[in-house]
């Protein structure tokens, strides 16, 4: 977890993601109830670079990640195994029928390009395997001559 303090934009609501997949910079969205919660951990923990420190103030472990994942996975009952990639798909994390952040996105109106550069794809094919757009949100397309 190397996302540092100044990577959080509180007053735009934006993240800024530091050498993510591909190896590139973006930015994506933080959502006004996850700002409030951090607002309460900082708080509560005072961290010094890295929003979330492990020991001696150092980014935490990818080893250290996964376990916190998986132990709380085991509290809340979900018995499917569960890594932290599994929180880059999910909306609110991992459940049964978890919905999928991009379809959700894609769904509620979103353009296509934009949830491209949110998840940091450089082709939209991969990002149209991430989206599972169903046949309920197709038939809300409207055509542009039902506007006339």
């Amino acid at each position: 977890m190397a996302l540092q303090i100044v990577d959080i934009n509180s007053e735009h609501l934006l993240i800024h993601v530091r050498n993510a997949i591909g190896r590139k910079d973006r930015n994506v969205m933080l959502p006004k109830n996850l700002l409030e919660t951090l607002r309460e951990y900082f708080k509560q923990y005072r961290p010094k670079t890295y929003l979330f420190e492990g020991q001696r103030k150092a980014q935490f472990s990818a080893i250290s990640v996964q376990n916190i994942v998986k132990q709380v996975a085991q509290k809340a009952g979900v018995t499917r195994p569960v890594t932290p990639h599994i929180l880059r798909h999910s909306r609110f994390g991992y459940a049964p029928r978890a919905i999928r952040f991009a379809t959700h996105l894609v769904e509620g109106g979103t353009d296509i390009r934009y949830v491209q550069e949110l998840l940091g794809h450089s082709s939209i094919r991969t990002t149209e395997i991430y989206t599972h757009i169903t046949d309920v949100a197709k038939t809300k397309i409207k055509s542009p001559l039902d506007t006339l």
